[in-house]
């Protein structure tokens, strides 16, 4: 018992045994996302005090209610949305609710939400961000299993999902070498996200599997924006530099490379090839050509991440960081020199080998 025989509460126990609630509730509920010395820890410190569990709270707090939360940083994101209708198909095939809340990439608020979603007995959590740089880990805060899509968080003991950035750059250089390219410069977007870094250095060493290296010496680094397209294309014709392939870091870049050269009397593909990132489709398929592009399957990773987590919620957990496989979309902006187009096995180009 505690202080003046006061009944003690799951508080006291995280207390004891230095450890967040929320540990202390999965410890005590036979959750296997706890680590062995940590279950003992709080075992010990609620034998300690005597500490039996309220039945009410627990039949409140604990059985499934077919209730899962998702936490966006930006509903209104284009990387998102697709995930979101992926976990919305996956979970409306059954008899599981989606509660959705928006953070809008505001701390507060989403602390404020977190603590909504748990008053509301979710099941679990799903947190999805808008990019690929980690975040911090709200699982040591809740009560539930939590799974995190696109935006991955920094502790590896936690189960995130992400795009493979380092694959799609790879299919990117492949096809267009593939193509008959042998000059190929990059145009990527700034610099300080992990997704930028990741398909620069996997171009990088597509390059030197083939015994090429980028025309301009290095990855152009600039915005995500078609106007960063444009300047850089300028920037490569000013440097008097022969190239017959760019690839880019987005397909908003993209479509700013393939309007600046054929400014510049530039033809797409004759003269040069061009595949873009994302396969977004408001820029890649209104291009003129239509971009090659990469898709990052965001939909399919939905569905991958709503199936982990009902896993999770049945006590099954898969931690670390999964990176899916993305496919190469493509296009007329890569015909090959000899003027002939890669296959497509649909309107959407959906043929994922096209060399």
């Amino acid at each position: 018992m505690t202080k003046a025989g006061k009944r003690p509460v799951l508080t006291d126990v995280a207390i004891a045994a230095g450890v967040s609630v929320a540990t202390a509730s999965k410890a005590l509920n036979g959750r296997n996302h706890v680590n062995k010395n940590t279950r003992q820890r709080v075992l010990d410190a609620a034998e300690k005090l005597n500490f039996s569990p309220n039945p009410f709270a627990q039949a409140l707090n604990f059985p499934v209610t077919g209730t899962i939360g998702v936490l966006t940083a930006d509903l209104s994101s284009r990387f998102v949305l697709p995930i979101l209708m992926g976990v919305e198909e996956a979970f409306g095939a059954g008899s599981t609710s989606v509660i959705i809340s928006d953070a809008r990439k505001d701390l507060v608020r989403e602390k404020f939400l977190l603590q909504t979603l748990i008053a509301k007995r979710v099941d679990g959590i799903i947190v999805l961000g808008d990019d690929a740089n980690a975040r911090p880990s709200l699982s040591e805060h809740v009560p539930v299993p939590v799974v995190y899509a696109y935006t991955p968080s920094v502790l590896a003991t936690d189960c995130s999902f992400t795009p493979d950035n380092a694959m799609g750059a790879a299919l990117a250089i492949d096809h267009l070498v593939a193509r008959g390219r042998r000059k190929i410069a990059m145009i990527n977007g700034e610099p300080r996200f992990e997704a930028a870094q990741e398909r620069s250095s996997a171009a990088h060493a597509a390059l030197q599997s083939h015994g090429l290296g980028f025309v301009s010496g290095e990855v152009l680094y600039g915005d995500w924006s078609e106007s960063w397209g444009r300047q850089a294309v300028r920037a490569l014709l000013n440097a008097r530099l022969d190239f017959d392939g760019i690839f880019c870091g987005s397909d908003q870049i993209a479509r700013g490379v393939v309007d600046a050269l054929r400014e510049e009397g530039r033809s797409v593909p004759h003269d040069v090839g061009v595949v873009g990132f994302d396969d977004w489709e408001l820029f890649s398929t209104t291009s003129r050509p239509p971009l090659t592009t990469i898709d990052m399957n965001l939909e399919h990773m939905g569905r991958e991440v709503a199936g982990e987590l009902a896993a999770a919620i049945a006590g099954v957990t898969r931690p670390g960081l999964h990176k899916l496989p993305v496919r190469l979309v493509p296009r007329e902006s890569t015909a090959g020199l000899d003027g002939t187009l890669a296959n497509r096995e649909d309107s959407r180009g959906g043929a994922t080998n096209a060399s």
